[in-house]
């Protein structure tokens, strides 16, 4: 039986949160009240850390690079300030903290991207594609367009193609 602190947590808990992990380059929405209005603010950046687990207290560490400043801010993930939370790509990484980018700067700073699990497939022509290159090879070369010599008639090939021109 689940005690009295679950019970007032549990629906608090937000349900639609990605997978996010250290490295993943996250867009967040954040829910800005100015006066009576109401706006989202996006920041992007790579996620430097997560901690506290998965519960009411788990937050993210997101860190981006703006006219050579760095900024990073901490993010409570079951935030009702927070309106969603996407995931641009992801990287390979090999530690859970990534605190090391702090120092780094310029091609240091890459991260290797990762394939969030989607094949890349080469597109099929469409119909559309195969008459433009249907009609590419129609159109003859130079080497196959007759000169005409000054003082001949020019044949009705020739004069049909220039009006077209």
């Amino acid at each position: 039986m689940p005690s009295n602190i679950e019970q007032i947590i549990q629906p608090l808990l937000k349900k639609n949160i990605p997978d996010i992990q250290p490295g993943d380059t996250v867009r967040v929405h954040q829910k800005i009240k100015e006066g009576e209005k109401e706006r989202i603010q996006v920041f992007e950046g790579i996620v430097l850390a997560k901690k506290h687990g998965a519960g009411i207290n788990a937050t993210i560490t997101v860190r981006r690079v703006t006219k050579g400043y760095g900024v990073e801010r901490v993010f409570p993930i079951h935030s009702p300030v927070l309106d969603k939370i996407e995931i641009v790509k992801r990287a390979k990484v090999r530690s859970a903290k990534l605190y090391y980018l702090r120092e780094t700067k310029g091609k240091k700073a890459r991260l290797k991207a990762r394939t969030m699990g989607l094949e890349v497939a080469e597109p099929e022509p469409t119909p559309e594609l195969e008459s433009k290159s249907a009609e590419a090879e129609e159109k003859p070369t130079e080497e196959k367009v007759k000169k005409e010599e000054p003082g001949k008639p020019a044949s009705a090939e020739t004069t049909a193609r220039q009006e077209k021109e």
